[in-house]
């Protein structure tokens, strides 16, 4: 990316809603605009886990002022992404479908642990440079992140279903401060946390930081009443309390230092943080400067180039992972870049959205066939299982699901995927990865001289592989794969025809 490029990061939280627009400097990201609303979203989780409509519509209004700011973005400047509420709601594709369409952008549901490293990567580029190792913690409305790490680098990852919103409509329901309701919060809190203690202990790091939400507002409010300026001692935790403990409810709590959108979670977070530093054994903690907003700028700038993207460290390590062939992945890929390139010609599609889909299409190749170390029976739905359900640092959900899709529907019967082939770009990387796979059968390079992707013009126009003179005739066994393939897309909107064949 180039000096002055502006970039955008969207976090959707389970108590806020931000973002951060930041211009690109020799590597750094300079914040030209900074954007948070309060949406709590995470209270509008009932028992069944579905979102009420009021709560999409408060996360939907707030997405609608950003996208006035965003205006006149392009897609790779930007990225929204969403965290626990919405790895939770059952009805989370709706809420994901009208925010793409108000917003113009696409919403990425991110994993727990992808998660945690980017908010690693955020706090970690707003620190000076260090050797030191570091434990981060991150306490969100309902998640509570885990991350070692040392420089650049999160080397230990965890995320924990507890948090400030999920802990204060738990135990402090209806805003009243009790001792029994801290102890059982915090009690609670520890159980959950419990099993970070053999991974996060005291030997494991040299100096602890919190970022975000819950360790900003009570270093604010520790500050206020005269501590030093970002650091949270535990005696200040527990002053804190009994500060709460006097005022009795959160209508007569006034505290210097907090903000009213902080009052009614400030229960819930200050248990969960008073475990942490139990369970840990912390004496103090910095407030970090970054945030999961700033992981998600710097892993945008990262994305743009393919050495750089960890997404592609995190192929190479599934496929290492699962033994695959790699001369044939390599093989596989190559061939189905040739076809999607050719697809393209005269397209729509800029150079760089073709890279990045080529870029995609090869990262399907490399792990079309993970699932040989499961069972050879079936092994396109095992890979797919697998990549569904994998922790591939870089990757959020969708992302990987459609990974997964495309591994899924490498062979076999296409209506597996009748949904998916809605999507013409899924549809031709799918394509030229099954001829590919096809071309490819006898695990040496094909002889692919003369064969050649077209598409016709139009949404829905055929698609057509034709040959040179003599080529059926030279392998015939191919020729045969690849006239019962064009037999499969015939069922689909996307049909195949044959030429020379």
């Amino acid at each position: 990316m180039q000096n002055g490029t502006l970039l955008a990061a969207l976090d959707l939280g389970s108590n806020s809603f931000r973002l951060e627009i930041g211009r690109l400097d020799h590597g750094q990201i300079r914040r030209t605009e900074y954007l948070k609303e309060v949406v709590r979203q995470g209270n509008g989780l009932d028992e069944a886990r579905n979102l009420s409509e009021d709560a999409m519509q408060r996360g939907l209004d707030c997405l609608a002022r950003f996208a006035e700011r965003l205006a006149g973005f392009q897609k790779h400047q930007v990225r929204a992404v969403a965290t626990q509420t919405l790895r939770e709601a059952r009805n989370r594709d709706e809420f994901l479908r009208r925010g793409h369409a108000i917003l113009g952008f696409p919403i990425d549901v991110i994993p727990g642990r992808e998660e945690a490293r980017l908010i690693y990567q955020g706090v970690s580029r707003l620190l000076p440079q260090s050797e030191e190792r570091r434990l981060v913690v991150d306490i969100g409305g309902r998640s509570t992140e885990m991350i070692l790490g040392q420089g650049f680098e999160a080397r230990v990852m965890e995320s924990f279903r507890v948090g400030s919103v999920a802990w204060s409509m738990r135990y402090f329901p209806k805003g009243e401060f009790t001792a029994d309701a801290f102890r059982m919060a915090q009690i609670a809190a520890e159980a959950v946390l419990d099993e970070a203690l053999a991974a996060y202990g005291a030997g494991h790091w040299d100096t602890a930081y919190g970022a975000s939400g819950t360790v900003g507002a009570v270093a604010d409010m520790l500050a206020a009443a005269g501590g030093p300026p970002g650091l949270i001692p535990r005696a200040g935790l527990e002053w804190l309390r009994e500060r709460l403990l006097k005022a009795r409810s959160v209508d007569k709590l006034q505290l210097e230092g907090m903000k009213d959108d902080r009052k009614l979670v400030i229960g819930g977070g200050l248990s969960v943080l008073l475990a942490i530093f139990d369970l840990l054994g912390i004496s103090e903690m910095y407030a970090a400067d970054g945030a999961l907003r700033h992981g998600v700028l710097y892993d945008l700038m990262e994305r743009d180039g393919a050495d750089s993207d960890v997404r592609s460290a995190s192929v190479r390590r599934l496929a290492r992972k699962f033994d695959t062939d790699q001369a044939q992945a390599q093989r596989v890929g190559n061939v189905a870049n040739q076809f999607f390139a050719q697809l393209q010609a005269g397209g729509e599609q800029t150079a760089e959205e073709i890279d990045r889909m080529q870029r995609k299409l090869s990262w399907a190749a490399q792990l079309h066939e993970i699932g040989f170390l499961i069972s050879h029976s079936s092994y396109h739905r095992h890979g797919a299982y697998v990549l569904d359900n994998a922790d591939a640092p870089g990757f959020a959900m969708p992302e990987l699901h459609r990974l997964s899709q495309l591994v899924l529907g490498h062979r076999g019967k296409l209506r597996k995927l009748e949904a998916d082939l809605a999507d013409p770009a899924l549809a031709q990387q799918l394509l030229a990865l099954r001829l590919a796979v096809i071309l490819c059968h006898a695990r040496r390079d094909p002889d692919i001289d003369g064969l050649k992707l077209s598409a016709g013009k139009g949404r829905q126009a055929s698609r057509t592989l034709s040959c040179r003179t003599g080529w059926t005739e030279a392998f015939p066994q191919s020729a045969h794969l690849l006239r019962e393939e064009a037999q499969a897309w015939s069922k689909t909107p996307w049909p195949l025809a044959l030429g020379g064949f």
